[in-house]
């Protein structure tokens, strides 16, 4: 199991790492995170029947813990929500990139910027077909979804995208032509 252990570590962590920080943009909870899902590796791999390949089991398990992290995200932001004082407006966002992400290319700041205004389902399509550049039917395997379903939701998730980046700009332009006059 050692041997096994190491090889899918050697050979995918930093593909499952990278999924992580995308999707949970933070590279020290992606840390945690993947050490979360070699966890669950270890205690399930005597179970893993290969009927996919081990890169799509993995992801799915990264996948799980991901939607998991932000299950309980969601549950302790809104216990904060309740007790904050919105009248006094305290509360600042913390929308920063963390600074392994930032790209040197604007336009790519910003798909990434507009990326994170998606929903999981649409990220998770987005991140596994084009940055993790998983097949779609490595996708639908590790989403235990049909292809035809990740087909539509990348469709989908593509126009949304647009349609976030056409916000962005045009709100950008916006506050330039403020700056200018």
């Amino acid at each position: 199991m050692d041997s096994v252990f190491e090889d899918l570590y050697h050979k995918y962590h930093q593909d499952v790492f990278q999924f992580l920080v995308y999707m949970v943009q933070n590279r020290e909870q992606a840390e945690d995170l993947v050490q979360e899902v070699y966890i669950r590796v270890l205690k399930s791999y005597e179970t893993f029947e290969g009927k996919s390949s081990e890169k799509t089991w993995l992801f799915s398990i990264a996948k799980n813990v991901a939607i998991d992290h932000f299950r309980k995200q969601r549950n302790w932001k809104d216990r904060i929500l309740e007790k904050f004082d919105w009248g006094k407006q305290e509360l600042k966002s913390s929308e920063a990139l963390p600074e392994e992400i930032t790209l040197a290319n604007e336009e790519i700041q910003a798909l990434y910027k507009c990326l994170q205004n998606c929903s999981t389902d649409y990220r998770l399509v987005i991140i596994m077909r084009y940055i993790q550049e998983l097949s779609i039917i490595e996708t639908a395997e590790v989403l235990g979804w049909t292809e035809s379903k990740v087909k539509t939701t990348q469709h989908r998730a593509i126009k949304a995208l647009r349609e976030e980046m056409n916000t962005n700009f045009r709100k950008e332009d916006k506050n330039e032509s403020i700056k200018l006059g």
